[in-house]
């Protein structure tokens, strides 16, 4: 029965693209914004934004944190309808496309090559950064949660692949995936990251002012491998629109100290995410829990857990 579910839900998703395909970019874009805008206020998950909304940005009132929620919903809802149409996205200062901030910094780093370490967010169309990236020769992998549906992760990656245009590698979440983005970076890829939500095994950084518990494996590999770490983060600028806005690479620390650098390098990474979300914070995903709830028990310090993920590293890859 579960496999009959399966294949019963990828028909469904498959006559949905076909469907949001044939509406061309920006009508598709334009439906899905307005389907979740309606919708996504009802929905659980809103409470989770109002609450992470009053926690970081405390001097909003009640209306003016609906209006982020709303706009939230609207985002993703676009980011859903928009993903049949990426691989149909180019260059494009008018209608649907993109636009890119830094080019002259891409078009370097595609001549210095790998090993590099691109960070990004939840923010505008998170998944275009990986389409603008390949137009410019950088062959971009990343970390994926891999859905339940094994016919839907199937759908999903060929997409993306159409998209990309180019030989990539996608690493699931754990410690498979880690290990083979170490083996990514070591034969001089490309890795992207998002590292703005949750993740109980990481360590402790500053958020928005509040304790957050954030990935550190960009500043492990950074580190370990002495690679570039380029902040990197998509606007929306309309319906299927989209600015790629690069910076150049964050200095890495070199204290002598191997945990306190990651745990530095770790804090600018969320400095800057932070920027982003308080320049446009519609565009970021607030239905995450990004922080941990009051009753939450107190974590180890962050120096000791990066130091247990430094001797991971060194076993499995000596």
């Amino acid at each position: 029965m579960r496999a009959v579910g399966f294949w019963l839900e990828a028909a469904l998703a498959r006559a949905a693209l076909a469907g949001l395909r044939a509406l061309g970019p920006e009508a598709a874009s334009n439906l899905g914004g307005a389907v979740l805008r309606f919708l996504g206020p009802w929905l659980p998950a809103s409470t989770v934004a109002e609450g992470n909304l009053r926690r970081a940005l405390p001097e909003l009132d009640g209306p003016a944190r609906q209006r982020i929620v709303r706009a939230v919903w609207e985002n993703l809802g676009r980011v859903i309808a928009e993903f049949p149409h990426l691989a149909a996205l180019r260059p494009n200062l008018q209608g649907p496309g993109f636009e890119i901030a830094g080019a002259e910094i891409v078009r370097a780093l595609a001549a210095r090559g790998g090993p590099m370490i691109f960070f990004s967010a939840h923010t505008g169309n998170w998944e275009m950064m990986p389409p603008i990236a390949a137009q410019y020769g950088i062959a971009l992998s990343s970390f994926y949660r891999a859905p339940a549906n094994p016919r839907i992760d199937a759908l999903t990656a060929t997409l993306r692949r159409r998209a990309m245009g180019m030989a990539v590698q996608n690493f699931p979440k754990g410690a498979h995936g880690a290990k083979a983005a170490f083996a990514h970076l070591a034969r001089r890829g490309y890795l992207g990251i998002l590292v703005d939500q949750k993740l109980n095994d990481g360590i402790e950084a500053r958020f928005f002012g509040l304790p957050a518990m954030t990935t550190a494996a960009p500043a492990t590999l950074a580190l370990r491998f002495r690679a570039p770490v380029i902040p990197a983060h998509v606007e929306r600028l309309g319906p299927a629109r989209f600015r790629l806005v690069v910076e150049p690479p964050l200095a890495l620390p070199e204290t002598g100290d191997r945990a306190a650098d990651i745990v530095a390098l770790t804090q600018a990474i969320n400095d800057h995410i932070e920027g982003w979300v308080r320049a446009r914070p519609g565009e970021w995903l607030w239905l995450h829990r990004r922080w941990p709830s009051a009753e939450a028990p107190p974590r180890r310090p962050a120096a000791a857990e990066v130091t247990e993920l430094l001797q991971d590293g060194r076993a499995a890859h000596p």
